[in-house]
C-alpha cells in the first residue's frame, strides 16, 4: 500500500487528539524579571501536545495567538548534536564536545511522523487567532506531504505563501544538485489575516532610471531601483560559527530569518508562539521587537539554553514544567558553595556573599563519543567550574517558585563569575536557593 493511501487514516487518527483532551497540569517553576500587572512571556518544558492542551483548557487561549512559527523535526532520520566549547584553567581551548540535542528518527517511519505533526497542527489551529497565520518550516524530506495535510486542516483557500529560504552552507553530492534551501509554508485561519510584508530593493534593468509616472525611484552605488514587496525567495545566511547569536544548539535558525516572519505577521504587543523552540530564536526576536511570546520544548537542554539567551535580553519570563517532570531531580550533579554573612556597621542590613567553589558530575552522558568523554573527564579533574553554564540565586526563596535575584553565566567560552552578593535585611530568617545549570543540560538546586 502506498503512503498516499494512508493519508485519510492519518488524518482521522490525528483528529482523535480532541477525544482524549483533558486538563494537563504545568507547574510554575521559575519567574524571571516578572512585574506586577504585567503579563510575562512563557517558556515551557514538556510535551508540546500536552502544553497546547494546557493552554486551551486551563488558560483559555483558544484564538489568542497571532502567529505560530514551528521548526519541527524534518524526518531526516538522524540525530543532532549541540556543540560545546570548553577551556583549561589557563584559557587554552579544548577539543569541541558534541552532545546529543534531539532525535529525528521515527520507529513508525513516515506514518508515525505525519500523525505526530498532524495532531499538533490541529491543536495549533485552535490556538490561532482569526486574523493569524501559521508558518511551518521544513525541507525536502516531508514538506510536500505536510502541505497536503495543511490544505486539509486549514483549507486550500487559506494557503498564503511558500517561502524558500536560500542559504550558502550545506552539503553537495555527485548524484544530485546541492541542497541549499528550506521551505516555509504559510497558512491563515481566515481571509482576514494580518499581513505587512517588508519591502526590498528591485534594481532597474541596466540600473538606469525608468522615470515612470507615479513610481518613486532611488539610487545607490549600484544604480537605480524601486522598493517592492519582498519576494518569496529569501537569501539569509545561516548562523555562522563566529556569530554573536550562536548558542551551539543544533539546527539553530538565524534571527534575521525569524524577524521577517514576525514583522510580516504581527504588530507590537501581539502574541507569537513556537512549540518546537530549540534554542529560543523566536523568543529572542520577539523580545527585541516588542512582541509577546510563548515557547515550548520537550528537551531540558533546549529550555535551559533558551532561558540563558532570553535572560541576557532582560526578558520577563514565567517558566513552566509539565507536572510529571517536576518530580525529576538531577542527582547526577552537585555543587559546593561558601556562604558568608557580614553585618553593615550602623545599618540594619547584612551582606550575604556566595562563592561557587566546586562542581561535581557523577556520570557522563552515554551519547558522548570517546573524544567528548575524555574532554569532559579532563575538565572535571582540572577545571570543573568551566562546566557550569550559568547559576542563579533566589535570596528569599518561598519554597515554591524560584525567583532569581542574581544571574551569572559563562559567555562564549569565558570562565563563569564565581562570586555574588546581596544586601539583605539583618536578622531576617530566610531560605536561599541556588540553581546550577551545566553545559550538558544538567540542572540542580541547592538550599541554604
Amino acid at each position: 500500500m502506498t503512503l498516499i493511501n494512508e493519508f485519510p487514516k492519518i488524518l482521522e487518527a490525528s483528529k482523535k487528539v480532541f477525544e482524549d483532551i483533558k486538563a494537563i497540569d504545568f507547574d510554575v517553576k521559575q519567574e524571571i524579571n516578572c512585574q506586577e500587572n504585567v503579563e510575562p512571556n512563557v517558556l515551557a518544558l514538556g510535551d508540546n501536545i500536552q502544553f497546547m492542551r494546557y493552554l486551551l483548557l486551563e488558560k483559555n487561549f483558544a484564538g489568542k495567538i497571532k502567529m505560530i512559527y514551528i521548526d519541527p523535526p524534518f524526518f531526516s532520520k538522524a540525530n543532532y548534536d549541540a556543540v560545546l566549547h570548553l577551556t583549561t584553567k589557563d584559557g587554552s581551548k579544548l577539543p569541541a564536545v558534541k552532545h546529543f540535542a534531539y532525535e529525528d528518527i521515527w520507529q513508525k517511519d513516515m506514518t508515525g511522523y505525519l500523525t505526530m505533526l498532524c495532531q499538533r497542527l490541529l491543536l495549533m489551529k485552535e490556538l490561532l487567532a482569526e486574523d493569524g497565520t501559521i508558518w511551518v518550516h521544513l525541507d525536502w524530506h516531508v514538506v510536500h506531504y505536510v502541505k497536503i495535510f495543511l490544505d486539509e486542516i486549514f483549507g486550500q483557500d487559506n494557503f498564503v505563501n511558500e517561502i524558500i529560504w536560500h542559504y550558502k552552507s550545506g552539503g553537495s553530492g555527485k548524484r544530485h544538485f546541492a541542497k541549499k534551501h528550506d521551505t516555509i509554508l504559510v497558512y491563515s485561519k481566515s481571509k482576514k489575516y494580518y499581513f505587512a510584508p517588508p519591502k526590498e530593493k528591485s534594481y532597474n534593468r541596466g540600473f538606469k532610471p525608468y522615470r515612470f509616472k507615479g513610481v518613486k525611484e532611488y539610487r545607490d552605488e549600484m544604480g537605480w531601483y524601486t522598493m517592492v514587496t519582498m519576494k518569496d525567495v529569501w537569501q539569509v545566511d545561516m548562523v555562522g560559527r563566529t556569530s554573536s547569536e550562536r548558542t551551539g544548539y543544533a539546527t539553530q535558525k538565524p534571527e534575521a530569518l525569524i524577524q521577517r516572519v514576525v514583522e510580516s505577521a504581527t504588530e507590537e504587543g501581539d502574541i507569537c508562539a513556537d512549540f518546537f523552540c530549540g534554542s529560543g530564536t523566536l523568543g529572542a526576536v520577539c523580545e527585541k521587537s516588542g512582541r509577546r511570546w510563548i515557547c515550548c520544548d520537550q528537551s531540558r537542554l533546549a529550555v535551559t539554553a533558551s532561558m540563558k539567551r532570553l535572560h541576557f535580553l532582560g526578558a520577563s519570563v514565567k517558566v513552566l514544567e509539565e507536572h510529571k517532570r517536576t518530580e525529576e531531580t538531577s542527582e547526577n550533579c552537585r555543587a559546593e558553595f561558601d556562604v558568608t554573612c557580614q553585618d553593615v556597621t550602623g545599618s540594619d542590613k547584612s551582606i550575604i556573599n556566595i562563592e561557587l567553589k566546586n562542581y561535581f558530575l557523577k556520570k557522563l552522558p552515554e551519547s558522548l563519543d570517546e573524544v567528548g568523554k575524555n574532554t569532559i573527564s579532563s575538565v572535571l579533574k582540572e577545571n570543573p567550574l568551566s562546566l557550569v553554564d550559568y547559576w542563579s540565586v533566589d535570596f528569599d526563596f518561598d519554597g515554591k517558585i524560584f525567583k532569581p535575584d542574581v544571574f551569572l553565566a559563562r559567555d562564549r567560552g569565558k570562565m563563569i563569575p564565581v562570586n555574588c552578593e546581596k544586601l539583605c535585611p539583618k536578622n531576617k530568617i530566610r531560605r536561599i536557593c541556588i540553581r546550577i545549570v551545566d553545559v550538558l543540560g544538567n540542572e540542580t538546586f541547592s538550599y541554604i
